[in-house]
């Protein structure tokens, strides 16, 4: 009976000992902060703001020190710390995000203490934000000089120079005071400015030489970029050498360029457009949707067919839509933007009516040196898709050519491959004009012919 006693006993002092451990291990405990500032702390966009705590918990371990930075009720920057030792003083640096069109005014900068049963305690700062105003900012244009852009008024920054017509460039703001980072501004994937990116924001004049430089590190407002447009609609920036408008053409309508540089050193797709004696030019290509590319880079106009949604055009069952060309010896203005074998690339051909699609080019010998060849005289390795991309693809099966120039080629497995005829070699400096006849799309036929 005495054995028993002490087993009880032994029971109930272990019982009572883990109640107390696991009172012990859930504890909320007390998280306690100092040195957390009391009065505003006065900064400028785009500084990382430096910060001391000491951080302690008498009673439970602590687990993470958080500095959140809050725009209104949003949280736009955060800094985590690892508190591993109660009593510590702990450092880091928050950065106060330079954002587009955000006036000067107070934030909050929220400290947040937890320990690691999850309890915390937190303490805020006003934080009153200014936007910098450099004594100047750094144009570097991409050959690597650099123009100082002075500022000019609250915000605003120009610089005067001699440059190019098109002048691909980023813009460098040194940093501002102690705080202060180097921020850059440049082409963000919406074509748009942005801070933070260094791809090059296509400035451009209408002629090379001097002209001013601007912008604004409020509204990031820029300039100048070229205002081109076609009959009074503006094209828009698409990347750094292009501009696009997409609107519906009718055949025969008169069409005129206003804006774009070296114009007369630009090459007219005549496939898409009659060119007159006096210069003028009408839509050639049939009546329909239509997306021009104004290429900057190549100094033409590529065109190709939209759908009634305003997107690429394809083939359809009837007839009617688009046919494209990919493949290499062949491309617009001339076969050194051949498309490859990049479906991305392809060139639209010109429906002109009568479910016939059109490309034309003149052949030339020396494909390093095409200057307005659009396709290789010796040899040429293309084909015709129903889209813009690797589908309704056109082989040997269903497209044949009553041309002696060309065979469909139809290969070991078929590729159906545009090539020139056994011995065939085309002509330097003549024109030749290509049509395919989809009035049968499962009976395809290509015509060449010299013109």
């Amino acid at each position: 009976m005495k054995k028993n006693k002490l087993s009880l006993l032994a029971i109930m002092a272990g019982t009572l000992l883990m109640g107390a451990c696991q009172d012990d291990d859930n504890a909320p405990g007390n998280p306690v902060m100092n040195n957390v500032p009391t009065e505003t702390i006065n900064a400028c966009f785009g500084d990382s703001l430096a910060f001391t705590i000491n951080a302690s918990d008498a009673e439970v371990p602590l687990s993470t020190l958080k500095a959140q930075l809050y725009f209104g009720e949003e949280m736009v920057s955060e800094t985590v710390i690892r508190t591993k030792v109660s009593g510590e003083d702990y450092s880091g640096k928050i950065y106060v995000p330079f954002y587009k069109d955000i006036p000067d005014g107070t934030a909050t900068l929220k400290y947040v203490l937890q320990n690691i049963h999850f309890t915390i305690t937190e303490q805020t700062v006003n934080v009153s934000c200014t936007r910098p105003q450099y004594d100047h900012l750094v144009l570097v244009a991409e050959d690597g000089t650099q123009y100082n852009m002075p500022r000019t008024g609250q915000n605003q920054y120009a610089v005067t120079a001699d440059f190019p017509q098109k002048l691909n460039a980023y813009i460098l703001a040194p940093a501002y005071g102690t705080a202060g980072n180097d921020l850059t501004f440049g082409y963000g994937t919406d074509n748009a400015i942005t801070e933070g990116s260094t791809t090059n924001i296509p400035f451009s004049n209408l002629e090379a030489g001097e002209y001013t430089v601007t912008f604004n590190t409020l509204t990031y407002e820029a300039g100048p970029f070229l205002t081109v447009n076609m009959n009074g609609q503006e094209f828009t920036q698409v990347d750094a050498n292009t501009m696009k408008v997409e609107t519906a053409l009718e055949q025969g309508q008169a069409i005129a360029f206003e804006g774009v540089p070296n114009y007369d050193e630009w090459w007219i797709d005549p496939d898409f457009f009659n060119k007159a004696e006096d210069g003028t030019l009408t839509f050639a290509a049939i009546s329909g949707n239509y997306r021009i590319t104004a290429d900057t880079e190549n100094q033409y106009f590529k065109v190709e067919v939209l759908d009634g949604a305003m997107s690429d055009a394809t083939l359809q069952a009837d007839g009617t839509g688009a046919l494209y060309i990919i493949g290499e010896y062949v491309g617009k203005p001339t076969v050194l933007n051949m498309p490859g074998w990049e479906p991305s690339k392809a060139i639209c051909m010109a429906p002109i009516g009568n479910k016939v699609y059109q490309f034309t080019g003149v052949a030339g010998s020396d494909a390093a040196n095409p200057a307005g060849k659009q396709i290789f005289s010796q040899q040429v390795n293309f084909k015709f898709y129903g889209s813009k991309g690797w589908d309704n693809e056109y082989k040997s099966d269903r497209m044949t050519t009553d041309s002696d120039l060309f065979i469909v080629n139809p290969g070991p497995n078929d590729d159906g491959n545009i090539h020139l005829a056994d011995g065939v070699t085309l002509e330097d400096g003549a024109t030749y004009v290509i049509t395919v006849d989809m009035s049968d799309p499962a009976h395809a036929v290509m015509h060449a012919v010299k013109k």
